[in-house]
């Protein structure tokens, strides 16, 4: 099935979207104008388009290094435009390819900086969803063990028992601990996962906690009241951090007395 057409984006619309794409202003104009004329010399495309007759051959140019015309070596030369298909698939892979190479740049700033970075560092994060991300990147993070504990399975981040499943293949301990039994059940199946029920959890926190190495912890919490957002502070390396996970881990120990992986 062909993908549902917009048909009321105007030509000043789809100019602008191909120049997001990647296109110059000229360029996507003569791409435009090319699904009109079909097969156009420089001149029918500047009539058409009042594109400079002398940025025509440049925009031309463009749009072959892209491949997304092909050009006849006439007297004059003619344009023809790619299928709509093959345009679509030479933009998006290339799309694909600057975004790999920029992220791969940015990856490597991002490593780069971890050295340099404050070990006395508390971090403030607002909402569910990047609440969510913190919790999944700093999961990743691990290799020696993830304790994650959450009072409902909206606290639980989608892609995090797969996380788990995979910090266990490379060498981590996982163990989480819920009074949700629905949250429980989300971890059931994740093999090596030490699941534990807190039926009168030792610390009464409205959110959720994550500790990572022993050495990162994650604290969140939601206000009452409809709509309020989750906050959450997370700390790594730290004296906080370490005190705080030892803090917790104690707790929760005491309080289970044995229980992990009795379910």
């Amino acid at each position: 099935m062909s993908p549902e057409v917009d048909t009321d984006v105007s030509e000043h619309e789809a100019v602008e979207a191909l120049e997001r794409l990647g296109l110059s202003n000229y360029g996507a104009r003569v791409f435009v104008a090319l699904q009109r004329l079909g097969v156009a010399t420089a001149k029918q495309i500047h009539e058409e388009t009042d594109v400079p007759r002398s940025q025509v051959y440049g925009a031309a140019e463009e749009l072959l290094d892209l491949g997304l015309v092909e050009l006849q070596q006439s007297t004059p030369k003619r344009y023809r435009p790619v299928g709509l298909d093959t345009a679509r698939r030479q933009l998006a892979e290339r799309m694909k390819r600057e975004a790999d190479r920029a992220f791969s740049f940015l990856e490597a700033q991002r490593e780069a900086r971890t050295d340099r970075e404050t070990r006395d560092d508390v971090w403030t994060i607002h909402g569910r969803e990047p609440v969510h991300n913190r919790v999944e990147e700093l999961a990743r993070q691990a290799t020696d063990s993830i304790l994650f504990a959450a009072p409902s399975p909206a606290f639980v981040p989608p892609d995090l028992p797969a996380t788990l499943q995979s910090r266990i293949a490379a060498g981590a301990s996982a163990r989480v601990l819920s009074e949700d039994a629905d949250v429980r059940a989300i971890f059931a199946d994740v093999e090596g996962v030490e699941v534990a029920e807190a039926i009168d959890p030792p610390m009464d926190h409205p959110g959720r906690v994550l500790i990572v190495d022993d050495r990162v912890v994650l604290l969140s919490a939601t206000p009452p009241g409809e709509g309020a957002d989750e906050t959450a502070i997370w700390s790594a390396d730290t004296a906080m951090a370490e005190i705080l996970a030892r803090v917790i881990e104690n707790s929760i120990d005491s309080f289970l007395n044995g229980s992990f992986g009795e379910e």
